[in-house]
């Protein structure tokens, strides 16, 4: 039982420090103008992109095979096509006062649960490694703090930018990242997890953050500031997530 205890707090603490981490640089966005703005929002939706594209959707591809991460990929879009008609009923986005951007927020908002739901596997990740060995669970378990980092800034440059307060924010980046201790004590739990059941989850989180930074995020790059430079930004993003998933 002490043994499932010290797994599943490692789990909160590599998701819940990693995001939260990630989410700190709001600290760092006083009053930025739109054409940083434009190009921040679209350096962070490039980095989505390779979350995305070179990281979620191959592993889930590679663990339960096309069929199944294709499903996974329609069930997150559907879901977060859903929520995005219920968002604005939300009574968080429907009393942002004067001055905030209230479709940016939203975007921030989905971005969390997608995030918050692609943490859930991660989880599962940690807790089956610890179950293989103490080492490898370690190991698992920095990898995925470091990878959530950028996860975290992604999900509060939409939010700071549409004029949200900033505490709120390190706030909700901190508790997108509690599903990891649930996954890892999942994870511990049962040690060896249906193959299908976690490529259904990364699919699903990866379709979920598709949508949210194709339909949301990047297309919000040209209201911000119209021209190349969020185009540039977006560039930047990709190739500096797609280093990061390499590496990691």
């Amino acid at each position: 039982m002490n043994r499932i205890l010290a797994v599943t707090i490692i789990g909160f603490i590599s998701g819940m420090v990693g995001t939260g981490i990630g989410g700190a640089i709001v600290f760092f966005l006083k009053n930025p103008g739109k054409k940083f703005m434009g190009i921040l929002l679209g350096f962070t939706g490039g980095i989505m992109l390779a979350v995305v594209c070179f990281d979620l959707m191959p592993h889930a591809f590679e663990i339960g095979g096309m069929l199944i991460g294709f499903a996974g990929i329609l069930f997150g879009v559907a879901a977060v096509f859903l929520a995005d008609i219920i968002m604005p009923e939300v009574p968080e986005i429907r009393s942002v006062s004067a001055g905030l951007d209230s479709t940016l927020i939203k975007s921030g908002i989905l971005l969390g649960i997608g995030i918050a739901l692609h943490n859930f596997p991660e989880g599962l990740a940690i807790g089956s490694g610890f179950a293989a060995g103490n080492s490898m669970g370690l190991s698992i378990a920095i990898v995925m703090g470091l990878h959530d980092m950028p996860e975290g800034i992604a999900m509060a440059v939409p939010l700071r930018i549409g004029g949200y307060n900033r505490l709120k924010i390190v706030f909700y980046t901190i508790v997108a990242g509690i599903p990891t201790g649930i996954g890892a004590l999942i994870g511990a739990l049962l040690g060896d997890i249906s193959p299908i059941f976690v490529s259904l989850c990364l699919g699903f989180a990866g379709g979920a953050m598709l949508y949210i930074t194709c339909g949301e995020l990047i297309p919000k790059t040209q209201t911000l500031y119209r021209g190349r430079i969020p185009t540039i930004g977006m560039l930047v993003g990709i190739l500096v997530g797609l280093y990061v998933t390499m590496i990691l």
